[in-house]
């Protein structure tokens, strides 16, 4: 289900609950994804394990409790993938490739990562996304808050 498809339903349609299988419309560097956000632990170590494929435009983000430095790997993940590290002000720090099965650690240089993003191999080239860009913060403040899930490290 999509967030934004929610105001659109017929008032008879059921609507399924905002949570961890919901995408959420947030930008980078003014281009749009159809975000998941991996919130808690348990959500953050699945990622986009098991999964055959990742619709064009979609990914997954993942929220830490403070800055540091961090690291992915892709144990039972064939999709190949980028990952874009973000600091609290949603800066764009570094990306990185990420291959299929690799369970080979990819670490951030920096200790200041408190967001990261997977997207399909190519995502952050084929919209001149680079190093500087920015999330949208109050895009993910509003996703945030359609989950219940409070970080005060983030800051719309």
């Amino acid at each position: 289900m999509w967030l934004s498809g929610v105001a659109c339903q017929p008032v008879d349609a059921p609507v399924e609950p905002v949570g961890s299988q919901t995408y959420f419309p947030i930008s980078i560097g003014g281009s749009e994804l159809q975000l998941q956000l991996a919130l808690k632990p348990a959500e953050q170590q699945k990622g986009l394990m098991f999964r055959e494929s990742l619709d064009n435009d979609h990914g997954m983000l993942f929220i830490f409790d403070r800055p540091d430095k961090r690291g992915f790997w892709m144990r039972n993940t064939r999709i190949p993938l980028d990952i874009g590290y973000f600091d609290s002000s949603g800066q764009l720090l570094e990306i990185h490739k990420l291959f299929p099965f690799d369970e080979t650690v990819v670490n951030s240089r920096s200790r200041e990562v408190l967001i990261a993003v997977e997207t399909n191999r190519g995502w952050y080239a084929a919209n001149s996304i680079q190093v500087g860009d920015r999330i949208d913060m109050s895009s993910l403040a509003f996703a945030l808050e359609g989950l219940n899930y409070n970080n005060t490290s983030i800051k719309p």
